[in-house]
């Protein structure tokens, strides 16, 4: 398998409104083809010294390599944590209608 060129990116909001906010913003700005919400997961935690339990919601991101760095500014303008988790995991195979697809909906660096 090799690197396909596109990434699934994982970010955690405080709730399913702030998830849908950023997901609706890095679609509409073709940042991501698509953005998938998750509502509800269970997430334990270090913070601040202590053992955190809090529901949240999962964005899962589908993208291109090459606009990863915008992505990201664009998340960390956008994440109402100080420290938002963002985590880029390489796709090596998929289905190649459903990769063109993405690498044909994610706009070009500064287009």
């Amino acid at each position: 398998m090799t690197d396909t060129g596109t990434l699934v990116v994982l970010v955690t909001t405080p709730s399913a409104e702030d998830a849908q906010t950023i997901a609706r913003t890095l679609v509409t700005e073709r940042l991501a083809a698509c953005v998938n919400v998750v509502p509800g997961i269970r997430s334990f935690f270090s913070w601040e010294g202590r053992v955190q339990d809090e529901t949240e919601a999962l964005l899962v991101v589908k993208t291109r390599r090459e606009r990863y760095e915008a992505l990201q500014r664009r998340i960390l303008e956008l994440h109402p944590y100080s420290v938002p988790e963002i985590l880029a995991l390489a796709i090596e195979a998929g289905s190649a209608t459903y990769l063109g697809w993405v690498a044909e909906t994610v706009g070009t660096e500064g287009g």
